[in-house]
């Protein structure tokens, strides 16, 4: 009997060594839930942002995150550091393809240079659905977005509320290739071409993916426009997402303009809304881009599960002032991720 019990101990502990062995490495990229083993329930989602710095991918992902959890699957995430950087996007979408992933929710910088990798990875029956920007001539599963022309729009409005309906504007654009903000960029100037008080000075300069770009794209921009007392020729300044709001707004500040021009950015950081509270910045055009992570994800968890998730959700967008932001809603919609 003593005999039998220590082989028997023995090839137990055989046996979970065996086990140890065989499992898989963590994968480097940001995930939830537990690994996928293959023939597993769990299906394995990658989701691709434009980049990874800006306060907007922080919320999309946390989005994300929440769908993966709530509906059983593994969130991968992973993008460029910076979104201009097309090439390390590229390589994403392509390795994804290659390690044969469920699904891909992607949010390109590029509407063009992203076509290609994307069709690959249909071809490859790998399902695709777009958030935030969209891509030429490609269909896809779904388009998960803001409407961006209408969000430009109520930016150009509000310009023309506050300007009463004359005065000198300039519009700083963001990058070429980026379809989000190409679609804000012109809701603005169709707003400001209703109101014929409103003179365009210049709608073709471009900011760059960073604050940096931004500010020197900013200072370039406003250098000629100084008038003789020290202010501005001008009397309004639009920015179409996050990095170039900022940018402009450092601008103002190093200058002293900050209270002589009237500045409308999109989307929200806590630098900017704490400018907004202080009349620096006179309104945001917020998204709401905890929603567009998570609907992104749910769209694809649909069609993975064989449903047909809508061709189009608008994910929506709100005009934030310094007269709504503390409504309950709203102040919920400018909060920092995780808060």
């Amino acid at each position: 009997m003593k005999r039998t019990s220590i082989w028997s101990i023995c090839l137990v502990g055989l046996l979970a060594l065996a086990g140890c062995g065989n499992k898989e490495e963590t994968p480097a990229a940001s995930t939830s839930g537990a690994t996928a083993e293959k023939g597993g329930a769990k299906k394995r989602i990658a989701v691709i942002p434009k980049g990874s710095t800006h306060e907007f991918w922080k919320a999309v992902h946390a989005g994300a995150e929440a769908a993966g959890q709530e509906l059983g699957v593994e969130i991968i995430w992973k993008g460029p550091l910076k979104e201009d950087d097309r090439d390390s996007q590229i390589k994403v979408v392509e390795d994804f393809t290659s390690q044969a992933v469920d699904g891909i929710v992607l949010a390109p910088l590029d509407d063009t240079a992203l076509r290609a990798p994307v069709m690959h990875a249909q071809t490859s029956h790998i399902p695709v659905v777009i958030i935030d920007s969209d891509l030429k001539d490609v269909d896809v599963i779904s388009f998960v977005a803001t409407d961006n022309f209408k969000g430009g729009q109520m930016a150009g409005e509000e310009m023309v509320r506050l300007l009463d309906g004359k005065g000198k504007v300039v519009m700083l654009r963001y990058q070429e290739g980026s379809a989000s903000t190409h679609q804000r960029e012109e809701g603005f100037l169709d707003a400001i071409k209703k109101a014929p008080g409103i003179t365009v000075v210049s709608d073709n300069q471009y900011a760059g993916a960073t604050t940096e770009t931004a500010q020197r794209a900013a200072e370039n921009l406003l250098a000629p426009l100084k008038s003789a007392n020290g202010g501005l020729s001008i009397q309004g300044i639009f920015a179409p997402n996050e990095s170039s709001t900022f940018g402009v707004l450092r601008t103002l500040q190093d200058n002293d303009w900050a209270d002589k021009v009237k500045l409308i950015g999109f989307d929200a950081s806590p630098k900017l809304v704490d400018a907004l509270a202080d009349d620096q910045v006179m309104a945001l055009v917020v998204q709401n881009p905890f929603n567009m992570g998570y609907l992104g994800v749910k769209a694809m968890v649909d069609r993975l599960q064989g449903k047909s998730p809508e061709k189009r959700i608008d994910t929506g967008a709100t005009l934030v002032t310094r007269s709504n932001m503390q409504e309950p809603a709203i102040a919920k919609l400018i909060a920092p991720p995780g808060k």
